[in-house]
C-alpha cells in the first residue's frame, strides 16, 4: 500500500488501468464521466514503478490483474464488477458524492 497510497490519497476517483486500449476501463471511465466525476488514470504499462504499483494492487486483493483497478476516496473498490455491483444497488452516486467526486446528483436520473 505504501507505493499506492501517494497515488490514490487526495484524488476522489483513482484507475490503474492496463492498457489505454481497453475497452473494460474505457467504459468505466465512460460510467464515471457520466457522473460527472474525472477519474484520474494511471495506465500501469507507462509507469515507471509498475511492478511494484500492480504487486500492491494484488495485495488489496485484485483478483485479475487484466482488469482495471478502481479506487473511490482513497478506498481500494476492487474492479469493473464491483463498480457495477455500486451501481446496481444505487450507491455508487453517494460514493462519489462522499469522495467529494461530485456535489450534486439526482438519483432518479439514473
Amino acid at each position: 500500500m505504501d507505493t499506492l497510497k501517494p497515488l490514490v490519497e487526495e484524488k476522489p476517483v483513482v484507475i490503474f488501468s492496463r492498457s489505454s486500449t481497453d475497452a473494460v476501463s474505457h467504459s468505466m471511465k465512460q460510467l464515471f464521466s457520466g457522473y460527472g466525476a474525472n477519474p484520474t488514470v494511471y495506465e500501469l504499462n507507462e509507469l515507471p514503478n509498475r511492478q511494484e504499483v500492480e504487486n500492491g494492487l494484488q495485495m488489496m486483493g485484485q483478483q485479475n490483474p487484466n482488469e482495471p483497478s478502481i479506487f473511490i476516496g482513497g478506498n481500494f473498490i476492487g474492479g469493473p464488477n464491483d463498480v457495477i455491483g455500486l451501481q446496481i444497488r444505487g450507491e455508487l452516486g453517494q460514493k462519489l458524492i462522499d469522495a467529494k467526486a461530485i456535489w450534486v446528483w439526482n438519483r432518479y436520473d439514473r
